[in-house]
């Protein structure tokens, strides 16, 4: 029974999350034909691009134990810094608002890891402190005021096409691609499953948890500050106040993917599907008619679930 236990429970955690997502797909489209039309595929894609970003740098965290809470936050920052550096007045190169939004995140990240691995910081409490002073600094930075008049170069950047769909999904699609290959196909991504899994037994077979744990960090935050570049070309402005609670939709897809708050367990594909099915939910509702506050509700049992089914499986292992 212990076994036939386990093996439903990795069954579901390997195959599960895809055929949810297809089922999902299935009673929204019964639910409103308008669903599987061509542009409003496109548009699911392209809404949950930004959220997929932060989840692929949200999943390398997880992965390795830990929990970011400040990325919505970094976000914000970086988006600010981008704008600031590409209105019509100063002009100046797209490249350059790409470095600055990467640079602001990357260091927030760097800070994080250090906090944590070198001063001992609990995850949770440090990211949670740099959620908080991170959205301060966007805020304070122009006096709560958003930034306006961008270049058309800058604003291209998220607005344009390709092939007939929106960049946005190919600056997705690039991100998780390469973390794939990082976390399937490299001694690093070896390094971060095993200190996810066994932070002492990582120590003793010669891996520099703490220097893995910055960069993991630093990664993390660098890819909010891609978010964060792209966010303000999409919406031609720089908002002190964007990215509020992205970081809840971020654990929200990592989790329904299958990745273990406990770390060491789960993919980066995993966490590609989890971005969907959170993009099939909210535009499906929106379709529908349902209010946001319903699609809250409608995370939070998805959420539990997910966490329930990673408890169960691990529960399983236990006892055989």
């Amino acid at each position: 029974m212990h076994l036939m236990s386990l093996r439903s429970a990795e069954f579901w955690k390997k195959t599960g999350i895809f055929w949810a997502l297809v089922i999902l797909v299935i009673i929204m489209a019964l639910s409103q034909p308008a669903f599987l039309t061509q542009q409003n595929l496109i548009n699911i894609l392209k809404q949950a691009s930004i959220t997929g970003i932060l989840a692929v740098g949200m999943t390398l965290v997880l992965l390795s134990g830990g929990i970011d809470l400040s990325v919505g936050s970094v976000l914000a920052v970086a988006c600010m810094a981008a704008a600031f550096m590409t209105t019509a007045d100063r002009g100046y190169p797209v490249i350059v608002a790409f470095i600055a939004g990467l640079s602001v995140g990357a260091l927030f990240g760097i800070i994080n890891g250090v906090g944590i691995a070198y001063i001992g910081f609990a995850p949770f409490i440090m990211t949670l402190a740099t959620l908080s002073a991170a959205r301060g600094l966007a805020l304070v930075s122009t006096n709560n005021k958003p930034i306006f008049n961008l270049t058309r170069e800058f604003v291209a950047v998220s607005n344009s096409q390709f092939l007939g769909l929106p960049s946005l999904i190919y600056y997705f699609a690039a991100t998780a691609l390469i973390a794939y290959i990082l976390t399937r196909f490299t001694v690093f991504g070896k390094w971060i499953y095993a200190v996810g899994g066994n932070e002492n037994a990582a120590k003793f077979s010669g891996i520099n948890v703490k220097r893995v744990k910055v960069i993991i960090y630093g990664i993390a935050g660098a890819l909010s500050g891609l978010t964060g570049v792209l966010m303000a070309s999409r919406i031609t402005s720089g908002n002190p106040t964007v990215g509020e609670a992205y970081e809840l939709d971020a654990i929200a897809a990592c989790v329904i993917g299958g990745i273990s708050m406990s770390g060491g367990s789960g993919s980066i594909i995993g966490t590609v599907l989890g971005v969907l099915i959170l993009g099939v939910i909210s535009n499906g509702f929106d379709i529908l008619g349902i209010s946001s506050n319903y699609q809250r509700i409608m995370k939070g049992i998805v959420i539990l679930l997910a966490v329930y089914i990673d408890i169960r499986a691990r529960s399983a292992k236990k006892t055989i």
